[in-house]
């Protein structure tokens, strides 16, 4: 019969601490590019003409709000 012996160590001191960083910059650098990805769309939709904008039906009004909604996505 076989026996096994299972021994769980705890993680290093501090890589908790350090993953909870590491996650923090992520979210702070995923941020950035969903800011940036929404503005570069807000310009690219504001140097449309209307009749543009009314063909992928979006309102000029409202290109603040598309631009956030598809930077979120």
């Amino acid at each position: 019969m076989a026996v096994y012996e299972i021994t769980r160590q705890a993680a290093p001191l501090g890589s908790v601490a350090t993953l909870r960083v590491v996650n923090l910059f992520e979210r702070v650098y995923d941020a950035a590019l969903r800011w940036r990805n929404a503005r570069a769309t807000e310009s690219a939709l504001a140097r449309l003409t209307d009749a543009q904008l009314e063909d992928i039906g979006v309102n000029r009004r409202h290109i603040a709000a598309v631009a956030q909604d598809l930077a979120r996505r």
